[in-house]
């Protein structure tokens, strides 16, 4: 048995939540940080990143007005938005997968046609190491960081990852 940090109710070793107070557990198991890497990615909210500011399209923008965007603006995605919800992504992966060789064919298709629906985002508060295991999981170089009101409000990447895991990396132990 496990007591809870928040309530010390008597909890099943190995739970994630809390049953009386529902608060998380999934800490309480980790093994203390051995590095300023890891003390880091466990302590550390998606905000240290700095994201980036979303770039926004809409959903019947030309897809080739949007790689050309991308392009000329050196980024990897930009967020589909309608009426100021987020709908989708669409990314270097999604022109490489869903247009590749027909892109030419199909440029002048909304590219919310081939933008990625299902879109996973990620709170400003949440800490880093969840946003790598959600990047990981579900391979994504890209995840929209939004608001309380779900909202866009910036952009992480595989890149600022690894230079907040650079950077860290020269911090002492």
């Amino acid at each position: 048995m496990t007591k809870c940090p928040f309530c010390d109710a008597e909890n099943i070793e190995g739970i994630d939540v809390c049953e009386q107070c529902e608060q998380p557990l999934t800490e309480e198991y980790l093994h203390d940080p051995a590095t300023a890497v890891e003390r880091g990615l466990l302590a550390d909210h998606i905000d240290v990143l700095n994201p980036k500011p979303p770039v926004v399209v809409a959903p019947d923008m030309a897809t080739r007005d949007v790689i050309r965007l991308m392009v000329d603006r050196n980024i990897g995605s930009v967020l589909v938005v309608k009426d100021e919800h987020l709908i989708g992504i669409f990314s270097e992966r999604d022109a490489l997968m869903k247009l590749n060789a027909e892109a030419a064919q199909l440029s002048d298709r909304p590219v919310s046609e081939f933008m990625t629906k299902k879109v996973q985002t990620l709170d400003s508060h949440a800490k880093i190491a969840f946003a790598v295991q959600r990047m990981d999981l579900g391979s994504f170089r890209h995840v929209p960081v939004v608001n309380q009101a779900g909202e866009p409000v910036g952009v992480i990447s595989v890149r600022d990852i690894l230079r907040y895991i650079t950077d860290r990396s020269a911090e002492p132990v």
